[in-house]
C-alpha cells in the first residue's frame, strides 16, 4: 500500500530537524565521552604521582607500581591500560599539574564530571600534545587547538607541518594564524569517529572490530575462508589486529601463521587500486610484526596486499624483507599463487554486489 497521501506536506522539514537532533546528540555524546575520559586519566595520573612521592620518588618504585597496576588492570578492565598507557597518563598529569587545571587545591574533591569540564580538548589531542617536548611549541599548539576549535587531525597536521617553527620565523604571524583557521575535507572528525577512537572503545570496554564498508567485511570474511580451505597450512589469528607505533593506531584486517612456512602472514585489504604507499605501509606491518610478534625459531614475516577495487582485483606479496632471495623464493613456491587469490577476490566480490543488488530489488518491490 502506498501511503504518500498521508505523509505531510511539511515532511522534509520534520526529517531535517530530527537529523540534525540526533547528529547533535551524537556529538554532545562523544565530547562528553570523552571530556570524562580524559579527567579520569588525569586523576589516575595524579594519583600514580602521589604514590611514587609516598615512596620517596625512587625511580624502582614508580617502575614496580606501574607494571603491578598495568597487569591487575588489563585483566580486570582489558586493553588500554598497559604499562605504556599509564606512563602516558603520568606524563599526562605532570605536563597539566594540578596547578594548571584546577583554581584550587580543595577542588580535588570534585567530581570526574565536574573535572571534565577543565578538559576542552579530546584525549587523543592530549597524547598528540605529549609527543612535543618542547612546552613552549606545546602550549602554542594547545592555545591555538582551542582558539581555532582544532580538530585532531588539524592538530596533527599542524604539528606535523612544523607550524609553530614557521611561524615564528614568519613576519605575518596574523595571517599565518588565520589562515591555519581553515580545515581541510580531511580534517573532518564524524561522531561516529570519535566514538570509534581506540581510546574511547578502551575507555567504554568495546571491541573495535569494524571496517569501512560491508562490502569489505564481506571480502575478508570470504577470503578468511577461502584461505582456510586451501590446506591446514593456515592457521586462523585474528582479524583486525590493532597496533600502535608511537601516537598512531593501525589494524591488520587478518592475521594466519603459515605452520608449513613457521611465519606470520599479514593479510591488508584495500577497497581501490594498488599504489606504493600501500606497499610502504605494508612493510610498516612487517618491520613491526618482526619485532614485537615473531617468536624465536619462525621466519620473518610476510604480507598480502589485496586490491578489491571494482572491476578488478589484485593481490601482491611483500618478501622484500626476508633475510635472502632463496628463503623468499622458497616462500613463493608455497604460497598460494597471486592470481588464484586475486580470481577469488574478484569472485566474491561479484557475488557480494549481485546478492546486495537482488536484496535492494526485493526491498524496493515490497
Amino acid at each position: 500500500m502506498n501511503d504518500s497521501g498521508l505523509i505531510p506536506e511539511n515532511y522534509a522539514d520534520i526529517r531535517t530537524g530530527i537529523v540534525e537532533l540526533l547528529e547533535a546528540a551524537r556529538t554532545a555524546s562523544a565530547r562528553n565521552v570523552n571530556a570524562l575520559l580524559t579527567a579520569t586519566y588525569w586523576e589516575i595520573g595524579r594519583r600514580i604521582v602521589d604514590s611514587e612521592q609516598a615512596g620517596q620518588q625512587r625511580a624502582e618504585y614508580g617502575e614496580a607500581l606501574i607494571r603491578r597496576l598495568a597487569s591487575d588492570l588489563t585483566e580486570r578492565f582489558g586493553r588500554g591500560f598497559g604499562w605504556r598507557n599509564l606512563m602516558q597518563m603520568r606524563a599526562f598529569f605532570l605536563a597539566w599539574p594540578q596547578a594548571k587545571i584546577l583554581q584550587t587545591p580543595s577542588a580535588i574533591s570534585s567530581t570526574l564530571f565536574d573535572l571534565a569540564t577543565k578538559f576542552a580538548l579530546p584525549w587523543s589531542a592530549y597524547v598528540r600534545l605529549l609527543s612535543i617536548k618542547n612546552p613552549e611549541a606545546r602550549a602554542f599548539y594547545e592555545t591555538e587547538a582551542l582558539r581555532a576549535g582544532w580538530s585532531v587531525r588539524q592538530l596533527d597536521r599542524q604539528i606535523g607541518s612544523l607550524f609553530y617553527e614557521r611561524i615564528a620565523l614568519s613576519k605575518n604571524k596574523a595571517a599565518m594564524l588565520e589562515k591555519a583557521e581553515a580545515a581541510e575535507a580531511s580534517d573532518t572528525i564524524t561522531a561516529e569517529e570519535a566514538i570509534k577512537d581506540p581510546f574511547v572503545l578502551e575507555f567504554l570496554g568495546l571491541k573495535d572490530e569494524y571496517s569501512e564498508s560491508d562490502i569489505e567485511e564481506s571480502l575478508i570474511q570470504h577470503l578468511t575462508d577461502f584461505l582456510l580451505e586451501l590446506g591446514d597450512d593456515f592457521a586462523f589469528l585474528g582479524r583486525q589486529r590493532r597496533l600502535r607505533i608511537d601516537d598512531t593506531w593501525f589494524r591488520i584486517d587478518l592475521l594466519f601463521f603459515h605452520r608449513r612456512l613457521r611465519c606470520l602472514l599479514i593479510v591488508d585489504m584495500k577497497v581501490g587500486k594498488f599504489s606504493y604507499a600501500d606497499a610502504g605501509q605494508m612493510h610498516l606491518y612487517l618491520n613491526y610484526a618482526r619485532e614485537h610478534w615473531m617468536k624465536p625459531g619462525e621466519n620473518p614475516p610476510i604480507g598480502l596486499i589485496l586490491c578489491a577495487e571494482k572491476g578488478a582485483a589484485e593481490a601482491h606479496y611483500a618478501l622484500d624483507n626476508l633475510p635472502n632471495k632463496v628463503l623468499a623464493a622458497e616462500f613463493q613456491t608455497v604460497l598460494p599463487d597471486e592470481k588464484l587469490i586475486a580470481e577469488e577476490l574478484e569472485r566474491s566480490r561479484r557475488e557480494l554486489e549481485d546478492r546486495r543488488l537482488l536484496e535492494q530489488e526485493r526491498r524496493g518491490e515490497s
